[in-house]
C-alpha cells in the first residue's frame, strides 16, 4: 500500500468529482480517506440495476436514514448512471450533503450532467503511482517498462495484467457506450496512437493506416482524453519573438499501456524506445505535481517552426525541463534550453532530466539532474 500524495477534503466539507484512469486506486483512496462515508458502488449489479432504473431511489433513501451533513456520501463509478446526478445536485442544494463522485469516464457525464459540472463540485484527478509516493521503493527501471498503475508496477508478470486492462477498456468503455461503430478498427487506432506519443499527432497518417478519416482520427484522439487514457499538452504561446509550433503534443496516461500498444518488449537504457519512455515518465511526474500541489500555472511544451524545442514548460517560463535518457549530457542536448533564453530572457530554472549519476549546473546555469535528484526536488518544491 502506497500513501498518495493527493489530498481530499475532510469529510462532509465538500462535493467533488474524482476522476482517473482504471486502477490507479481511485477506490482505495476513498475508503481510506471517508472510512464512514455511506458507499454506493455501481460496479456491483444490483446496485447498478437499482439506481440505474430508478434514480430517484437515491434520494427517498438517503432522506429516510436522515444522512447527516458531516458524513461524506461516496458513489463509485458514477458515469455508469449519470441520472443519479440530478438527485445528487437536489441533495446538495437542499439538504447540504457533500458526495464523493467518483469515475474514469466523463463521456457520460459531461453529456447527461453538465450542470453538476457548472461549480457545485470540485474536481480532483488521481493519477498512477509518482516518485513522491513510491519513497524508497522508486525504481526508474521498472517505472518505464510496467508503468505507473499500482497493480502493474508491483507485478512480475505485468505484461498480462496490461493485456487485461487494455482488453476491459474496450470492451468496457468503448463498446459498452457505443462510443464507435467498429471495434476492431479502434484498437488497431490505438497502436498506432501509441506510436505517436509523446509526440505532434499526425492525424493524416494515422487515418491512412487504419483507413478512417481524420475528422474520426481526431475524434477518437477526444475518447482517449475523455476516457482519461491519454492528454494534450497544449503549446506555450507567450510573447514569441520567433515563428513557434502551435500544436499540442499527445501523452499517454500510463506508459505501460504504450510499451504494449507498441509492442516495444523489455525496454533497456540507450534505446530510443527507452528514451521515449523516459520522457512520458518527465511528464506524468510533471502534470501530477500541477494536480496534486494546486500549481497556480499550465503544462505545456515549447517549439520553434525549425524544430528546436524544449519538452516542458511549467507556468509562465517558471521551469523549463527537458527529458534526456543520456548517461552524458552534450551540447546538442542544451541546445533547446539555451534557445528558449533568447526569446524569453525572464525563464526561471531551467532543468535537463538525464541519466548521469550527479547533479551538476553549467556554466550558463542549466541543471543537469539524475531522476531521483529531480523527482526529489520537484515534489519538495525546490524547483518552482
Amino acid at each position: 500500500m502506497f500513501k498518495r500524495s493527493l489530498e481530499l477534503p475532510p469529510s462532509g466539507t465538500e462535493s467533488f468529482f474524482l476522476w482517473g484512469p482504471r486502477q490507479t486506486g481511485k477506490s482505495t483512496l476513498l475508503r481510506r480517506a471517508y472510512p464512514e462515508g455511506r458507499w454506493i458502488d455501481l460496479l456491483k449489479a444490483d446496485e447498478y440495476r437499482r439506481y440505474a432504473g430508478r434514480p430517484e431511489l437515491l434520494r427517498q433513501e438517503i432522506e429516510a436514514e436522515g444522512a447527516a451533513p458531516a458524513r461524506q456520501i461516496v458513489i463509485d463509478e458514477v458515469q455508469k448512471a449519470p441520472a443519479l446526478l440530478d438527485e445528487v445536485h437536489w441533495l446538495i442544494e437542499n439538504r447540504g450533503l457533500r458526495f464523493a463522485l467518483c469515475g474514469s469516464s466523463a463521456r457520460k457525464v459531461r453529456r447527461g450532467a453538465a450542470n453538476l459540472l457548472g461549480g457545485r463540485a470540485l474536481r480532483y484527478q488521481l493519477h498512477g503511482l509518482v516518485a513522491d509516493e513510491l519513497g524508497a521503493d522508486f525504481e526508474l527501471d521498472r517505472l518505464v517498462n510496467h508503468g505507473y498503475l499500482p497493480p502493474v508496477y508491483q507485478s512480475g508478470r505485468p505484461r498480462r495484467l496490461v493485456d487485461a486492462y487494455i482488453g476491459d477498456y474496450l470492451r468496457e468503455e468503448i463498446a459498452a457506450e457505443g462510443a464507435v461503430r467498429g471495434l476492431p478498427t479502434f484498437s488497431e487506432f490505438l497502436d498506432a496512437a501509441a506510436l505517436s506519443d509523446g509526440g505532434i499527432v499526425n492525424f493524416s497518417n494515422i487515418a491512412r493506416e487504419c483507413g478512417i478519416s481524420s475528422h474520426t482520427v481526431r475524434a477518437w484522439f477526444g475518447i482517449l482524453e475523455d476516457t482519461l487514457l491519454g492528454s494534450w499538452l497544449p503549446a506555450y504561446r507567450r510573447r514569441p519573438k520567433r515563428r513557434v509550433i502551435q500544436a499540442a503534443k499527445f501523452y499517454f496516461a500510463d506508459v505501460g499501456i504504450v510499451n504494449r500498444l507498441a509492442r516495444r518488449g523489455r525496454l533497456e537504457r540507450g534505446s530510443e524506445a527507452y528514451g521515449h519512455a523516459f520522457e512520458n515518465w518527465v511528464h506524468h511526474e510533471l502534470a501530477a505535481f500541477v494536480s496534486y500541489r494546486s500549481y497556480d500555472g499550465a503544462l505545456s511544451h515549447w517549439r520553434l517552426a525549425g524544430g528546436t524545442e524544449v519538452d516542458f514548460i511549467l507556468g509562465d517560463m517558471d521551469l523549463a525541463v527537458e527529458a534526456k535518457a543520456s548517461p552524458r549530457i552534450s551540447r546538442q542536448h542544451l541546445k533547446g534550453l539555451r534557445s528558449l533564453v533568447q526569446d524569453h530572457p525572464g525563464v526561471g530554472r531551467r532543468v535537463v532530466v538525464s541519466l548521469e549519476p550527479r547533479a551538476r549546473r553549467t556554466a550558463d546555469g542549466v541543471e543537469v539532474l539524475p531522476p531521483e535528484t529531480f523527482v526529489r526536488r520537484l515534489w519538495c518544491g525546490d524547483l518552482c
